[in-house]
């Protein structure tokens, strides 16, 4: 698929069919998000892949009770992990960078699901410790994002975005 009909293609999808996600298409998701550009190449974050339903409930209740995180078959949680970068930058690298990380890799993930045919939306309403306890991360490890992966049970329509005029500034 051409990238800018990739983008155009890309939806928030919130209601998923039970089909499972192929191991090579979970692989690929993987692929993509670990070639995501990241501060240094420190690559300052951690994936985890929650299948298990059990945990996949706890995410959802994790995320203010929504729901369609536990309906789908998989889902990635992405956190930051401020250890990797803070030592060869900083405090800036620990406060900043080691999020920017997680969030390009998770964009990435992103739109390798939309390539494969799949759907999923960017959940960033949900409680950290709650995060943290269903995935059992370490300490230092903090969720920025989880990102639920399935099958499409709707086809959203395209939302609307600002026009350029009103959200780019040449200076």
């Amino acid at each position: 698929m051409d990238f800018f009909d990739l983008i155009k293609e890309r939806r928030s999808v919130r209601a998923f069919t039970q089909e499972p996600i192929g191991e090579e298409q979970l692989k690929a998701i993987l692929r993509a998000a670990n070639a995501a550009p990241s501060a240094g190449n420190y690559q300052a974050y951690e994936i985890y892949v929650v299948r298990a339903a059990q945990r996949r409930r706890a995410l959802a209740d994790a995320a203010l009770g929504q729901s369609y995180v536990a309906s789908a078959p998989v889902s990635l949680v992405f956190c930051e992990n401020p250890g990797r970068v803070e030592p060869h930058y900083g405090e800036r690298g620990r406060r900043l960078y080691a999020k920017q990380d997680a969030t390009i890799a998770c964009t990435f993930a992103m739109l390798a699901v939309t390539a494969l045919g799949l759907a999923t939306v960017w959940v960033g309403a949900f409680d950290d410790e709650a995060v943290w306890k269903a995935i059992g991360a370490p300490q230092g490890v903090t969720p920025v994002a989880i990102l639920p992966i399935g099958h499409a049970a709707e086809k959203p329509d395209r939302t609307p975005r600002r026009p350029l005029t009103s959200l780019v500034h040449e200076v």
